[in-house]
């Protein structure tokens, strides 16, 4: 090994050693001397609930051990914690994969800017997607926002090859536990939450060597994935997300292990919509916490306490919609939620219950161990209709045609409400089924009344 200055390596959304170019030129950059760097930054936790703030520390600690117990674990601002450990060991740079994030990208210039202070550089490489945002272009180098042009010229883009983890000899230094990751989250409970449960979810494996034996098993699922991912109560999605999430696995990796056929290719695409998500909100970070499309400003939404009940009875999991109570009792058992029903109970919240679709956000923001601010937020306003759908006016899901369609067995149904769990289809499918507690409001009514208030929102007759 070299006698050149170690240099660090700061660890955020890419908590692994295989294919990480980051890492890899710290290690030519050092002589292979590395020092690795995660930071408790309390700010950036403030969205996360018990469950994924202890599979964040599950996944520290898992990066921790294939590092011999070397990585060095702070707690504060990044501003102050990055440049005094660059001091501490002497390290002329701090090599990181790029943060898009609003709040990534706000911090990054802060500690930049502090190293800069003091003759050292932060240097970004690489990105958690296959193609960092900002990069695809439309034909006039206009950014997109529509998914299937975008999904067109991204696709055109040659695929980087995975890098192999490099040869390094790990510097430690003084640190923390991840316990603090636990510890300094769940802070600020927002308040709409009232008495709505906290316990956390069972964990599923976390950190790199499970997100390896995961691939394994969704590169087998991807030869059926697009006629079983929408399938609700079958394993027929990659499960990946959490590992995408916290970067344990790039998206890179999953494509260079996919093969042929319309399986991987709708795999593909799904990953896609995770970039395409990633590249709006680097345009409009903004769009976070507001409406990708202004025009939905005055959308007429409910705030009042009736209104704050409904929404906790859609947190529990109480609506007496079954197919809705059965997606959010899985959030609360699992800390996951199969996609298509996300899409159905979003839809329940802001078209049926009629409230912001901000409360559903944060709710899941709270509960999902892979919540994603961008694939979550324009995933809320694509349902809600306030982002990049185009046809959001009409698109009102219906929570029993979806359960038809979807879940044609009830056995979905039956896993997660205990009270249907002898019901059998299609009676389990419907508002009030077997005797099922009282619905909160009625669906035909309610979507009528959707309409109604897009119509107004928008300055047209219903």
């Amino acid at each position: 090994m070299s006698s050149l200055a170690p240099a660090i390596v700061w660890f955020r959304r890419d908590l692994r050693l295989r294919d990480h170019p980051a890492l890899a030129a710290a290690a030519r950059a050092g002589g292979g001397r590395v020092v690795a760097l995660f930071v408790v930054d309390e700010r950036l936790l403030a969205p996360a609930g018990p469950t994924r703030a202890a599979y964040l520390a599950a996944t520290v600690r898992e990066l921790d051990r294939t590092m011999g117990g070397r990585l060095v674990v702070r707690v504060g601002d990044p501003a102050a914690v990055v440049p005094a450990l660059a001091r501490e060991v002497g390290a002329p740079a701090v090599w990181v994969s790029e943060d898009f994030g609003p709040q990534g990208r706000r911090r990054d210039e802060r500690v930049a800017a502090a190293l800069a202070a003091e003759g050292r550089e932060l240097r970004s490489v690489d990105s958690p997607y296959v193609v960092a945002p900002g990069v695809v272009r439309g034909p006039q180098g206009n950014p997109y926002r529509v998914f299937t042009p975008f999904f067109r010229a991204w696709d055109e883009i040659a695929l980087d090859i995975p890098v192999d983890v490099p040869d390094v000899e790990w510097i430690g230094a003084d640190g923390t536990s991840a316990d603090e990751i636990v510890a300094r989250s769940s802070r600020r409970r927002p308040e709409i939450f009232g008495d709505l449960p906290d316990g956390p979810a069972p964990l599923a494996p976390a950190g790199e060597a499970a997100a390896r034996a995961a691939l394994a098993v969704a590169v087998e699922r991807a030869r059926d994935y697009e006629d079983r991912r929408d399938a609700l109560a079958e394993e027929g999605t990659s499960r990946l997300s959490a590992h995408l999430r916290f970067g344990t696995l790039h998206p890179r990796t999953v494509l260079a292990a996919l093969g042929p056929g319309p399986g991987p290719r709708a795999l593909r695409r799904q990953l896609a919509w995770r970039e395409f998500y990633a590249d709006v909100l680097f345009h409009h970070p903004a769009s976070a916490w507001r409406n990708l499309q202004p025009t939905l400003d005055g959308l007429e939404v409910d705030r009042d306490g009736a209104a704050r009940e409904r929404f906790r009875c859609w947190a529990r999991g109480e609506t007496g919609v079954p197919l809705v109570d059965a997606a959010m009792r899985q959030l609360l058992e699992e800390g996951w939620m199969h996609n298509r029903a996300r899409m159905v109970s979003a839809s329940f919240l802001v078209k049926h219950l009629h409230l912001d679709w901000r409360w559903g956000a944060r709710w899941f923001a709270w509960r999902l161990v892979d919540f994603d601010l961008a694939s979550n937020q324009h995933g809320w306003q694509w349902t809600a209709g306030t982002g990049t759908d185009a046809a959001p006016f009409h698109r009102v899901f219906s929570p029993v045609r979806q359960a038809e369609r979807f879940d044609p067995e009830g056995a979905f149904i039956r896993r997660y409400v205990g009270e249907l769990a002898t019901v059998e289809a299609p009676e389990c499918w419907s508002p009030g089924a077997a005797g099922y507690r009282h619905p909160v409001v009625d669906l035909d009514v309610e979507r009528r009344e959707a309409l109604a208030r897009f119509a107004a929102a928008r300055g047209r007759r219903p």
